[in-house]
């Protein structure tokens, strides 16, 4: 495990801030869902015994959400071995519910099954899979919420979380955090951010941005940006590292495209977003990436509260950039 002082490479960001203060600055450092976790709190006290809460939180939060947490409430929801949902579930579902009607379907957490088939959840994939009989089980108006229960227009609907699960997670362990009386503090994991207040040096957090190339395995190697963000979440999708070429040659990234059930084909090759929170960070990052540029630009026009900064390829295969006039601001130099 890294000892972080001055920046942080982790999931694809490099936190930067030295300490100097005269708070007390601690940092806390894990592994969880498949990646890893860091936290930095500020505070006048010792929080060295928030490790334990912080570890449970997570935990339980696996125990509901986590695809891959065998026999997670999810896990038996996609089974059909139950219908009831807990608090942390039904908040994803709502939050997803609303971003997928915003967008006319293109962001949808019911697209499990072409996830698995394409080989993108832990499973076995499918060389050609029968997209054609997958899609009528794909579809945001397929599931709802009715008193605490789940109700499927079809028992064959799964749902996945991946791509609101961890920011969700980093804005609850915020939630923890602040229950603790902590005002200044930053959280991520896998890569998704929410941060409160000041970094040790009084200033916002600033955190770096991976540039999307292929072969940039090595987070905080070689950066596109860095921005400065305080009382929000960050999150960043790409499909530049998560991604296999089949027997045809074809480039098969781990965004699916749910209207197509294919895997989405755009010049768009990273999305990086800032938002109130980070589960609002996570879902719209993977929401771009499925709109591509165009689309992308026009829902950002009309939404004050989203930032982001788009990276994608031009005709000649040169790296560009969008940056919306808010999030532009906050460009560190």
């Amino acid at each position: 495990m890294r000892k972080i002082l001055c920046a942080v490479a982790l999931g694809g960001l490099v936190l930067a801030g030295c300490g100097g203060g005269r708070s007390r600055v601690t940092t806390i450092d894990g592994f969880a869902q498949g990646s890893t976790y860091h936290i930095v709190i500020k505070s006048d006290r010792p929080m060295d015994d928030a490790r334990a809460g912080i570890d449970s939180v997570i935990a339980t939060f696996d125990r509901s959400a986590s695809l891959y947490y065998k026999g997670s409430l999810l896990e038996r929801l996609n089974a059909n071995e139950t219908d009831s949902v807990d608090a942390y579930i039904a908040e994803c579902i709502e939050v997803a519910g609303r971003l997928s009607r915003e967008s006319d379907g293109l962001y949808d957490i019911t697209v499990k099954p072409l996830v698995a088939a394409w080989g993108f959840a832990g499973e076995e994939r499918t060389e050609r899979p029968d997209v054609d009989s997958l899609l009528q089980y794909v579809g945001y108006e397929k599931i709802r919420l009715e008193n605490g229960r789940l109700v499927k227009s079809d028992p064959n609907v799964q749902i996945d979380l991946n791509s609101i699960a961890q920011g969700y997670t980093a804005d609850i362990l915020g939630r923890y955090i602040e229950s603790l009386g902590v005002t200044d503090y930053l959280v991520e994991i896998g890569g998704e951010i929410f941060c409160r207040g000041t970094n040790p040096d009084g200033r916002e957090w600033v955190v770096g941005i991976d540039k999307p190339v292929e072969g940039n395995f090595t987070p905080g190697a070689d950066l596109q940006v860095k921005l400065g963000i305080s009382d929000e979440g960050l999150a960043t999708s790409g499909n530049y590292r998560k991604f296999y070429t089949d027997g045809q040659g074809r480039k098969i990234v781990h965004t699916i495209d749910p209207r197509t059930g294919m895997s989405a084909e755009s010049s768009l090759l990273a999305a990086t977003v800032v938002a109130p929170t980070a589960i609002l960070a996570d879902a719209y990052g993977t929401m771009f990436m499925v709109m591509g540029l165009e689309r992308s630009r026009e829902f950002l026009a009309g939404r004050p509260d989203v930032q982001a900064y788009l990276v994608y390829a031009d005709s000649a295969g040169n790296f560009r950039t969008y940056v919306t006039p808010a999030l532009a601001r906050k460009i560190v130099k």
